[in-house]
């Protein structure tokens, strides 16, 4: 039953290690809107959905790749990734901020309780979904391979493939500038000081409509970088992709503690590891069911997540 595990170790920890930084992307998305509005935004998923179509219409539709073509090389392969990188992220930023209008803003003009926004955010997220059924017909959407998955070294075993040591490295750069961004910038210090206490916050001339677009934009960056990451990887879309990956990735925010961006990293990267492991144990059909099951552990035993939420002292 763990021979598979034993024998692939260092393999599948190089795997999960590779899925769990894209599942901290996309749980940023739920971890700064609950950190500013205590709020779960239900289409963050949709947005990693959309995201995942912007990259493959860089490659596909800008570029001219096919599923015949041969893999680009040197400056054209950094160009068509640095591009499908902006055109994924730019694509999921824009719907952030479009959920964030739609869904939220003018609820919370009018006072309306938690409930209606939560009705709000799951109609938002099933009317992305559809619209991308629609526009796709309901068929998957493989991605042109812009890029060979070469093995550049072996470690321990494991071969160490170019698409992870990116994902990896470009993830991990990504996440570091966020959390500079958050904790140095002026705009960083606004969110940060809404999310302590949203009162006091205006009292001192801060621009509440435009810190929570900011934190939908940031979010919504985020979570479409981690788009263009999946389609690297996997070169694989469809319209309902973002429930399972939005799933796993709440789950990950909610391990680490929801609201809590240090917690986001840590549980996206144990959640990575933890799936890849027990997909090696028990099967790849395992693999939803091992989130489910974390996600109710969770929350019976460590609600607060393993670094604790984000705690704010007064609402509006």
């Amino acid at each position: 039953m763990f021979a598979v595990l034993i024998d692939q170790f260092w393999s599948l920890t190089i795997a999960g290690i590779a899925l769990g930084f894209i599942y901290v992307l996309i749980s940023l998305g739920y971890t700064m809107v609950y950190g500013v509005l205590r709020m779960i935004n239900f289409a963050n998923s949709e947005i990693f959905m959309w995201g995942t179509f912007g990259t493959v219409i860089t490659s596909r539709d800008i570029f001219h790749y096919t599923q015949t073509s041969e893999p680009a090389t040197g400056g054209k392969l950094a160009l068509v990734l640095v591009s499908s990188l902006l055109m994924s992220m730019l694509v999921a930023g824009l719907t952030a901020i479009f959920v964030e209008f739609v869904a939220y803003r003018r609820l919370r003009m009018k006072g309306t309780n938690r409930l209606a926004t939560l009705i709000s955010a799951i109609g938002i997220s099933i009317a992305l979904q559809e619209v991308m059924r629609l526009l796709t017909d309901s068929r998957p959407v493989g991605s042109p391979r812009v890029l060979e998955k070469i093995i550049l070294t072996e470690i321990w075993g494991a071969n160490i493939r170019l698409d992870t040591v990116i994902t990896i490295i470009a993830a991990a750069a990504i996440f570091f500038v966020l959390e500079r961004f958050i904790k140095l910038s002026r705009m960083g210090k606004a969110i940060r000081a809404v999310s302590m206490n949203e009162d006091a916050a205006k009292l001192m001339g801060v621009n509440l409509n435009r810190v929570i677009t900011t934190t939908f934009l940031v979010g919504g960056l985020a979570t479409g970088a981690a788009g263009f990451f999946y389609i690297t990887v996997f070169e694989y879309t469809k319209f309902n992709i973002g429930f399972t990956m939005g799933m796993a990735a709440f789950t990950a925010a909610v391990l680490g503690g929801i609201g809590n961006i240090r917690g986001a990293f840590y549980g996206g990267l144990s959640l990575g590891l933890l799936e890849v492991y027990a997909s090696a144990v028990l099967g790849t059909q395992w693999k939803a069911v091992t989130v489910f099951i974390v996600l109710v552990l969770v929350l019976l035993f460590k609600p607060n997540g393993l670094f604790g939420e984000a705690v704010q002292t007064t609402r509006a």
